[in-house]
């Protein structure tokens, strides 16, 4: 990572504090499936409802956060989530002793998540956007090993108390809000501006265009999104699928922690093999996104056919691979094509994603009490192949590049 040294200061500190957002946050989300299959004693059907809720405020709050970016002011829009989003973390031990009230605080903890998220990505796409292909990737890896280093935790946390995790992670939200209030008051906030000046003048603009209007031009963003969402529902059987799996054959809650640990582990290590595949098959961003499918479909596979411990090590790292080529390339890619109107796409395309985690984990849910882990690993490679055809239709769409996807010339 010797390469940080050409990033200023600023980036920096950003890298470092969502390294520790994301471990707090990892302390969290693989458990809340254990938890309740687990812990509440209740079936994987209910343990997928609860997830199904949590998305479900997940698609609000990305949906809003996108059409909230220029609304309400960058600032308050991430501080105010963050900070909402700790509150209801730490109302999760409290509301648990009822099951309706604990469904709902999930909603509103996948609500305030979310809504930060397209804001961050865009402040990002927006004050760094001579780097920000590069950016989104370099922050995807520190994130990672946040992720890396809190699922390490995760699975010691679970046999001490999971309300422990879910506090944690309130913590590092709570400081992640502390740290965006300081540090937006001091970078400041005004959009860095690509110097492409065409597309600024040919990109759609969120002020003063109606949001029907924005949508209209699907090229940007929904084959994209419709098909991130099948990948969505396939990777839903991590959760829904091979954690309750890992229970039943009685093998410690430690071995799928090892799993996500494994997962941050490549993120960090295998750059040099992901650089190889751009540059070989994938060099731009929608080559990287039909790749990504591949991966996942591959994986995915993998625990159909090998369904044991070394079968779900190698389709972890096959998954990893795809997941490492599509998180920096549908930001980035949106950057590039919608310009200031990328809030509002960024959003958009991740509620439209966001629906696999709320149909996913139910369905993975269902067909698990009534099968086990085969039938969750027909439907993750069935809605994989959807991927595919999609993200091959949407490269076919901007096959010539930014100017394709701009319907305004």
């Amino acid at each position: 990572m010797k390469f940080l040294a050409a990033y200023p200061k600023e980036v920096k500190v950003f890298l470092i504090a969502s390294l520790i957002n994301a471990t707090g946050s990892a302390l969290m989300w693989p458990l809340v499936t254990m938890y309740v299959f687990d812990d509440l004693g209740r079936s994987m059907k209910d343990a997928g409802l609860v997830i199904l809720i949590q998305s479900i405020g997940g698609i609000a709050g990305q949906l809003l956060g996108g059409s909230l970016y220029h609304k309400v002011g960058v600032n308050r829009l991430i501080v105010g989530a963050l900070a909402m989003n700790a509150l209801a973390l730490f109302a999760l031990p409290a509301a648990s002793v009822n099951w309706q009230l604990f469904m709902v605080t999930m909603g509103l903890v996948g609500l305030f998540n979310s809504l930060s998220l397209p804001a961050i990505q865009a402040f990002i796409g927006f004050r760094f956007a001579e780097q920000r292909g590069e950016l989104f990737n370099v922050i995807y890896v520190a994130n990672n090993i946040g992720v890396a280093l809190g699922t390490a935790l995760s699975g010691f946390l679970a046999d001490i108390s999971y309300m422990l995790s879910f506090v944690m992670n309130g913590v590092t939200s709570a400081v992640f809000a502390g740290f965006f209030f300081v540090y937006l008051r001091k970078v400041g906030t005004e959009p860095a501006l690509s110097q492409d000046t065409a597309l600024q003048q040919h990109a759609p603009s969120q002020q003063g265009t109606s949001a029907w209007k924005l949508m209209g031009h699907t090229r940007i963003y929904l084959y994209m999104a419709i098909a991130s969402m099948f990948l969505l529902i396939g990777n839903s059987i991590w959760n829904s699928g091979v954690s309750p799996f890992i229970i039943t054959e009685g093998w410690p809650k430690k071995t799928y922690g090892f799993l996500w640990t494994l997962n941050g582990i490549l993120i960090f290590a295998a750059q040099p093999l992901i650089s190889l595949i751009k540059r070989w098959f994938a060099g731009t961003s929608t080559a990287q996104m039909t790749a990504s499918a591949v991966f996942y479909l591959s994986g995915y596979a993998v625990i159909l056919l090998l369904p044991n411990y070394p079968g779900l090590v190698l389709a972890m790292l096959l998954t990893t691979l795809g997941e490492m080529l599509i998180s920096p390339a549908m930001p980035s890619f949106i950057s590039d094509h919608a310009d200031r109107s990328a809030p509002f796409y960024l959003g958009l395309s991740g509620g439209i994603g966001a629906i696999g985690r709320v149909v996913g984990p139910y369905f993975m849910g269902v067909l698990y009490d009534n099968g086990g882990l085969a039938p969750t690993a027909w439907l993750a490679c069935g809605v994989a192949v959807l991927s595919v055809g999609f993200f091959m239709v949407h490269a076919y769409m901007n096959r010539r590049g930014p100017a394709a996807a701009r319907p305004f010339t």
